[in-house]
């Protein structure tokens, strides 16, 4: 079949059968599910299907298996419903670190040599201080050009070899870390291995990636949830419920939604399935 899928951008690109197969195993969904899914999409494709309505037949028929595989599936649309100007998005990256370890706080300002910055996130463990610039993009497609590299290197040697005080000690930023839930070009990868600039994006590095450490850890933000109407999203994180982590964890969060009591007993089978935790019995 000579099928086009027509990016975004409205780029046409070949339909990749083995790579939708790999996309639809990150759901965990069984092999025999995945391929039951796989079959189900073929005869709906056409020359030019759109990548979202690609993405909504998958997500749609996973669901019909189980919520938590379109949940876990949804990932890279989740991390776009942090925004719309990235502010969750950066308490998500406060949690990732904090997940390894560190102390974070978000959204300081601190004097440079030169001028003031605004620190996205800020994370310390042992004598590691951190500055985080956080890059969120609405664009499905988005790349960080190399400039937006090039400028952030700027900003950590203005901050080097000063002293801050955080978390009741002072201490000085030993690196900076530049992450973005978007693309990066091949030159900002360029640029920033040749100066050993620690980068995180949605794809990069391959091993270690923004959708590799939410799967691997299960660090799954709320807005993954499929259960959950925007507007209910909104409160959660509102009232600082960050992580699907959070509210198996907080179940009490989801006593500031107004919404039937069965309904609240699903997102949290959902939440908890999301994250491998034991599902709650019936009493």
């Amino acid at each position: 079949m000579n099928i086009h899928v027509k990016k975004h951008s409205g780029e046409l690109v070949p339909f990749e059968p083995k790579k939708l197969r790999h996309s639809l195993s990150k759901s965990e969904a069984s092999e025999e599910e995945v391929e039951k899914v796989f079959r189900s999409i073929q005869p709906r494709l056409y020359h030019g299907i759109t990548t979202r309505e690609l993405y909504e037949l998958a997500f749609d028929l996973l669901r019909n298996h189980r919520d938590s595989y379109a949940a876990r599936y949804s990932l890279k649309k989740a991390l776009r419903d942090l925004g719309p100007e990235g502010f969750y998005f950066e308490k998500w990256i406060g949690k990732l670190f904090a997940n390894a370890g560190y102390q974070t706080t978000t959204g300081k300002t601190v004097q440079g040599h030169a001028v003031t910055h605004e620190i996205d996130v800020i994370a310390t463990k042992g004598t590691t201080m951190l500055a985080i610039e956080c890059k969120f993009r609405n664009d499905v497609d988005a790349k960080i050009s190399v400039t937006t590299p090039m400028y952030f290197l700027s900003r950590v040697k203005d901050i080097k070899e000063l002293s801050f005080s955080f978390f009741e000690t002072s201490q000085q930023f030993t690196d900076g870390w530049l992450v973005t839930n978007a693309y990066l070009t091949t030159d900002s990868i360029r640029f920033g291995e040749y100066y050993n600039l620690n980068m995180l994006a949605w794809d990069y590095p391959a091993q270690n990636s923004i959708k590799n450490q939410a799967d691997d850890l299960a660090l799954y933000p709320i807005t993954c949830l499929t259960n959950l109407s925007n507007a209910e999203k909104s409160a959660l994180l509102k009232n600082g419920c960050i992580l699907v982590r959070d509210l198996v964890e907080n179940p009490e969060y989801l006593q500031s939604l107004q919404t039937a009591s069965s309904q609240k007993k699903r997102i949290l089978i959902e939440a908890q399935e999301l994250i491998h935790q034991p599902v709650e019995s019936e009493k």
